[in-house]
């Protein structure tokens, strides 16, 4: 089947756990749907209204690391900012020298990474990320059934069972003040570095030198 590689490379990133708000805040190892969807929305430079999308991705990183960050907790009097702030540190892990690889069948899709309107994130905001205009191109990729080399992606949980970090998370965030979760469901996590057989058809792809089979999510949007 025919796909779009589009290759996306940072220095840094992190993506947060839902509902981890105080203590230590650990990342993810790889980043949720709407945070790929979100950075399809800023490449763009308005909210995508998807209906349906069909979207893979393959993501690593070298290495892992906790820093010490500073935030600022602004106070609030019937649901709005005041002026009265007080300041916090914790502790932040991050991920170091990472790679994203997205499959995606939609060419307007790669038109917007591209040309980005607003700058890329993989994560929070200082974790600038560059789209590799080299690494985009079109690749038939054999279909696999039984895929056992599948890795440096998110699984849904149900149905499919696979081990990793199971998490909750959104797919997509709604358009309105404030964001709400669009289609939160249950998903396998399966770092680089997984193992992992199944009974899932995939889609065999060859990166640096290794044979990664990727998921393809089907998201409708209309039924969520």
């Amino acid at each position: 089947m025919e796909f779009y590689a589009i290759d996306i490379r940072s220095w840094t990133a992190s993506f947060r756990y839902p509902n981890l708000i105080s203590g230590i805040q650990p990342t993810l190892e790889v980043p949720p749907l709407s945070t790929v969807l979100g950075l399809i929305n800023a490449a763009a430079g308005f909210y995508v209204n998807h209906k349906q999308l069909s979207i893979g991705y393959y993501f690593e990183f070298q290495g892992k690391e906790v820093d010490l960050e500073t935030i600022y907790m602004i106070d609030s009097n019937k649901g709005k900012a005041t002026n009265n702030a007080k300041s916090n540190v914790l502790k932040r892990e991050f991920l170091f020298e990472n790679f994203l690889r997205l499959y995606v069948s939609d060419e307007q899709i790669v038109n917007y990474l591209k040309f980005p309107v607003y700058p890329l994130v993989l994560g929070r905001m200082n974790d600038l990320a560059s789209v590799d205009l080299a690494g985009i191109h079109k690749k038939d990729l054999a279909e696999v059934d039984n895929a056992d080399k599948i890795k440096g992606q998110i699984v849904p949980f149900a149905n499919n069972y696979l081990p990793g970090v199971i998490q909750a998370l959104p797919k997509y965030f709604s358009n309105t003040i404030p964001r709400q979760n669009i289609g939160t469901e249950s998903y396998s996590v399966l770092n680089h570095n997984s193992k992992v057989s199944s009974n899932l058809k995939a889609y065999r792809d060859t990166i640096g030198k290794n044979e990664v089979d990727i998921y393809i999510h089907q998201l409708n949007f209309e039924t969520m």
